[in-house]
């Protein structure tokens, strides 16, 4: 029978670990990711969240038409959204130690979405759409990659996910509302997944 291991660390060994790496911040002994690699991925979200903030905003701008005020004020609450995520990515990354990558040179090449504006109110609803399809599929991804080696992280893309999905179901939502029937569009929506 193999020996039980016990459930926590003694307290005068954690102790003594958190006072002999205290330049560490929150990146303790027990932290079972690689930090570089995590902060990396995480750059990727920051650009992700970057542009999305970027596109919802200047498509809250430019949306015009008959039914574009409900359009524009959700894409300007999507817009909040976005900025909310973007913030707390930075902030993690920041406590691994990293420093979030702002600059706009080569935003688009580190982001896993692109920026679409669409010309018209049901290119905008599209493309939206489709940035937030692209931006679940990721973060699901990341989601798994993460698991039980940064709980942090992992706890924070999912609630930022929780979010996304909202925000592909809004859009449509509204693309049903601009286009025709919701059924039709989620049913070839599921296909071209």
């Amino acid at each position: 029978m193999a020996k039980e291991q016990p459930f926590l660390t003694d307290v005068e060994t954690l102790r003594a670990q958190a006072r002999a790496n205290i330049d560490q911040g929150p990146v303790t002994s027990n932290y079972e990711g690689d930090v570089k690699q995590t902060i990396d991925v995480l750059q990727t979200v920051l650009a992700t969240e970057i542009v999305c903030v970027l596109r919802y905003t200047m498509n809250a701008v430019a949306a015009s038409g008959v039914s574009s005020a409900s359009v524009r004020q959700e894409f300007e609450e999507h817009a909040k959204e976005e900025q909310e995520h973007m913030r707390a990515v930075a902030e993690r990354i920041n406590q691994l130690g990293g420093t979030p990558n702002f600059n706009p040179e080569g935003l688009a090449t580190r982001s896993a979405s692109q920026y679409v504006e669409g010309s018209n109110l049901i290119d905008m609803i599209k493309e939206n759409l489709v940035a937030e399809r692209i931006a679940c599929d990721h973060y699901r991804e990341l989601i798994r990659f993460f698991g039980e080696k940064d709980p942090t992280t992992r706890v924070m893309m999912e609630s930022i996910l929780t979010n996304e999905e909202e925000h592909a179901n809004d859009m449509l939502d509204l693309l049903a509302a601009q286009q025709g029937s919701p059924k039709s569009l989620k049913a070839d929506s599921g296909r071209a997944s």
